[in-house]
């Protein structure tokens, strides 16, 4: 299995919604992925496989895809679970951090007790666009004491400079397609 196959077939399975969620996007729909066993399949071990038997305490999935997925990454490399969630859809004691939406601000959180200082974090969602969403999850997971040792995103729209913020906080990136644009 070469990650050219991998691409082309996570390519063919991911749909693309014209306008949506405004006029000149082309949104990138992974539910097709999702609903397809052998790409599903083919996303996750590809996602996983650089840390396959090495030591990952935890994965924490950025609500709502990247609870799909890093869950079965978190299976898949036998590590715990941490769901980043909106504000206020926890139900114990939280941390939290805001950050810029296009308009305006957001805030994100997690439980206090959900990572141990020290403990190796992988995060993931499906897409990487301007790298906000995922920026702050990334801080939030290091404020907490984590070692964020890699970002996992099936999708990375390169031209909108996501990768290069979470780097930029010493996080390596891996993502299996691009597309060009946004």
């Amino acid at each position: 299995m070469t990650d050219t196959s991998v691409a082309e077939d996570l390519l063919a399975a991911i749909r693309t919604i014209p306008d949506y969620p405004k006029e000149g996007i082309l949104f990138r729909d992974i539910t097709t992925l999702l609903g397809d066993a052998r790409a599903f399949r083919r996303a996750v071990d590809a996602l996983v496989q650089p840390w396959a038997g090495s030591k990952v305490d935890k994965v924490a999935g950025i609500e709502a895809r990247g609870f799909i997925l890093g869950g079965a990454v978190a299976h898949q490399l036998s590590a715990g679970f941490v769901p980043i969630r909106k504000k206020g859809k926890l139900p114990y004691e939280t941390v939290r951090i805001a950050y810029s939406l296009e308009y305006g601000l957001d805030e994100m959180e997690m439980h206090k007790d959900a990572i141990v200082a020290g403990e190796k974090v992988i995060l993931v969602d499906d897409l990487i666009a301007t790298g906000g969403t995922a920026e702050a999850a990334t801080k939030l997971l290091q404020q907490m004491g984590a070692e964020v040792v890699a970002a996992c995103f099936i999708v990375d729209l390169p031209d909108l400079g996501g990768r290069k913020r979470i780097e930029a906080l010493g996080v390596p990136v891996r993502t299996l397609v691009a597309y060009p644009g946004h």
